[in-house]
């Protein structure tokens, strides 16, 4: 089956990059410490609602065209977040073999394998909270937002899966459940 509607075309938005330049500002002055500046970790929530927004339009285009793939969508955040992923966690360990002392690599070793695993926003929670210690003790402390992005992902790709699945069955209703979740 030929399916009528057109590809999709990646239209670029300045309002978008205007506020990813917003989040990024914020939780940068923050981390630096600049005066006054006291909501880094809203940045962070910027840049979750921007990418929920984003993959949720790019979804559901898919779906629509009847093109969507759980592997496809996985594969594709993959072949995005892992290089830097793998290279970010590389330099990071390479370093902390010199700065951290021999009791502080243990608990390095696990954070690092949570970051690895992309649950390093549950690690964390058990281990400290975001405020709590200066993030030279934690140096993958960051990764925390990187887990949740995954985890969204994962989350997203099961769902509309279960729904095209579901689809056969029932198109009207699903339809609407589509429009609500986006």
């Amino acid at each position: 089956m030929i399916n009528p509607l057109p590809k999709m075309a990646i239209i670029y938005r300045p309002d978008i990059d205007g506020l990813r330049a917003i989040a990024i500002l914020a939780v940068v002055l923050y981390h630096a410490g600049v005066p006054g500046v006291t909501g880094g970790f809203v940045g962070v929530d910027m840049f979750f609602v921007i990418t929920g927004y984003l993959i949720a339009q790019y979804v559901w285009h898919e779906v629509q065209r009847g093109t969507f793939s759980a592997a496809g969508f996985m594969e594709r955040r993959i072949r995005r977040i892992f290089p830097a992923l793998i290279v970010m966690l590389a330099v990071v360990t390479v370093i902390s073999f010199f700065l951290l002392l021999p009791t502080q690599l243990k608990g390095y070793a696990s954070s690092l394998i949570s970051a690895a695993g992309f649950v390093s926003n549950t690690y964390f929670v058990q281990k400290t909270g975001y405020f709590d210690v200066p993030d030279s003790d934690h140096p993958l402390l960051h990764t925390w937002s990187l887990a949740v992005e995954m985890q969204f992902y994962i989350f997203v790709a099961i769902l509309v899966s279960l729904f095209m699945f579901l689809k056969v069955k029932n198109k009207y209703k699903i339809n609407h459940i589509y429009i609500y979740i986006v």
